[in-house]
């Protein structure tokens, strides 16, 4: 069985132009708001037979060409020894702050099948309920992204504790980077091992980081928890994602990942331009435009589409998350549109 995304992230031909969409499971769909009302979100979670429910509901609706494990890039942060908990109107609050060498050698790097199980049977789960249908994407957080929540103990509009931390105790940012990045490197690995067929790095907050800074703080980290996947899995397709990377796009691309994901910021005949033609982009529509009325999204879908040229080794998403406000019924539109407009005559 052959799979468009799949072949779309080896940089082959497909019949049409493959899309997903970042956190498709989520709140602007009533069936994972009727899952809301009998369980919070770290319960679905943490529960195989929700988070196979939550995961099938964008592929059944929406018409997707894959399934991204429904999960939360703080997961294995919570079993390194941090409390975690997502209250509402706050997002994820992280205790204690890590802001100290001690604090850092309290964490510990935890076992996948032991510490994180729930994870690895929903992908085993998913994996025989999805086969023949579409292919199933597990995820991480990337090293850096993760580090920011874990300094700062919560969501942070610039993550400036994260930075004087970087930069007043890089003995202790790099003991944290150093635990953080072998926890995603064997969690990758372990999501792979389960049955995910291709896996995404999720470095969000990296794009606030000067060329300088990321090339020194957050490049060498993730490029090794890529690395240690590639060597383990080498013909497994592996995203790697920033939030606001137009400055440092050749240095994302020097991480060595297969699938190269933009933020919806740049143009992608330019981005392909820096890139190289035989790159494999993924993205990258404005997440509101999805706001618009469906004759004007239409025209948005067919600008993104017209810059990737039929291009073998586009994958339609958004530029970041779909966002809980958005209808229903575009986000179903605009599955069908990708479809219709980018099929190969």
């Amino acid at each position: 069985m052959t799979y468009p995304f799949l072949e779309a992230c080896h940089g082959r031909p497909t019949e049409y132009t493959p899309i997903w969409i970042m956190r498709q499971a989520g709140r602007y769909l009533e069936e994972y708001r009727e899952v809301q009302k009998t369980a919070d979100f770290m319960t679905v979670c943490k529960t195989p037979e929700l988070t196979v429910e939550v995961t099938l509901q964008p592929v059944r609706i929406l018409g997707v060409d894959a399934a991204i494990l429904f999960s939360d890039i703080l997961t294995p942060i919570e079993k390194m020894g941090m409390k975690v908990q997502f209250l509402k109107g706050k997002g994820p609050v992280l205790e204690p702050a890590i802001t100290s060498m001690q604090a850092v050698e309290k964490l510990g790097v935890p076992d996948p099948e032991d510490d994180l199980g729930f994870v690895l049977e929903s992908i085993r789960i998913l994996r025989r309920e999805l086969e023949g249908k579409v292919p199933l994407i597990g995820f991480c957080g990337a090293p850096f992204t993760l580090a920011c929540y874990m300094i700062e103990g919560e969501t942070s509009k610039d993550y400036s504790d994260a930075k004087r931390l970087m930069f007043q105790a890089p003995h202790v940012y790099s003991a944290l980077l150093e635990k953080i990045t072998e926890t995603v490197s064997v969690y990758a690995d372990a999501q792979i091992k389960a049955g995910a067929q291709a896996v995404q790095f999720f470095d969000t907050w990296a794009g606030l980081l000067s060329r300088a800074d990321y090339e020194t703080y957050a490049l060498p980290y993730v490029k090794r928890a890529i690395a240690y996947v590639r060597e383990r899995h080498p013909d497994t397709p592996i995203v790697y994602y920033i939030n606001g990377s137009a400055t440092i796009l050749d240095l994302m691309q020097s991480a060595g990942s297969s699938v190269i994901g933009l933020d919806w910021r740049h143009d992608l005949d330019v981005a392909w331009k820096q890139l190289g033609e035989g790159t494999v982009i993924q993205g990258n529509l404005d997440p509101c435009t999805l706001f618009l009325p469906q004759e004007e999204l239409r025209k948005r879908v067919k600008d993104v589409l017209d810059r990737a040229a039929g291009r073998p080794g586009h994958i339609f998403n958004l530029g970041h998350g779909i966002l809980p406000p958005t209808p229903r019924e575009n986000a179903i539109a605009l599955v069908q549109m990708v479809h219709e407009m980018s099929r190969r005559k």
